[in-house]
């Protein structure tokens, strides 16, 4: 199977956002829009997620793209609302964790199941290897959007507290 010049553009548009979201996650512990890799990271995956939707040969790619704009532009866009300063950092978290968890999940199905040409290590769709990924994918979400909202919370300024 082929790739298009409109896939070529998807996949190498979006493979930058995961380094990206990678080094943010190691540094900051989170996708932190306001730095220049977070500014780079949305450009990509927007790239990447607008980029699906006349390549996509399954209804479920067209979702999980839907699902992942929903979550890039909620992520990005909620610390522009002056109502959520409070509660802005933690529904920026949660949506821009799992744009990443569903960047990684077709990147990595794809990868398994295309890669080495002609033998992949996938055969299908049901290969315990490409399961036990997408189950270690889930894993890394469920687990680490809590310790992430537990690290924006132990960030936050202590209200009511004045300096003397």
């Amino acid at each position: 199977m082929s790739i298009s010049p409109l896939g070529w553009l998807h996949t190498l548009g979006s493979l930058p956002a995961i380094p990206l979201a990678i080094a943010m996650l190691f540094r900051h512990g989170r996708i932190v829009p306001a730095t220049r890799s977070g500014v780079a990271y949305f450009g990509f995956m927007l790239l990447g997620v607008l980029t699906v939707f006349p390549i996509a040969h399954q209804a479920v790619s067209t979702v999980i793209a839907a699902v992942t704009l929903v979550a890039l532009l909620v992520g990005f866009g909620v610390s522009r609302w002056a109502s959520a300063t409070r509660w802005g950092p933690y529904v920026e978290t949660v949506a821009l964790s799992l744009s990443v968890f569903l960047l990684l999940l077709p990147a990595v199905s794809e990868t398994l199941r295309r890669l080495p040409a002609g033998d992949p290590i996938a055969k299908s769709m049901t290969d315990p290897l490409l399961v036990g990924v997408q189950g270690a994918l889930l894993l890394a979400l469920v687990i680490g959007v809590p310790l992430q909202l537990r690290a924006v919370y132990m960030r936050r300024p202590a209200r009511g507290k004045v300096d003397a």
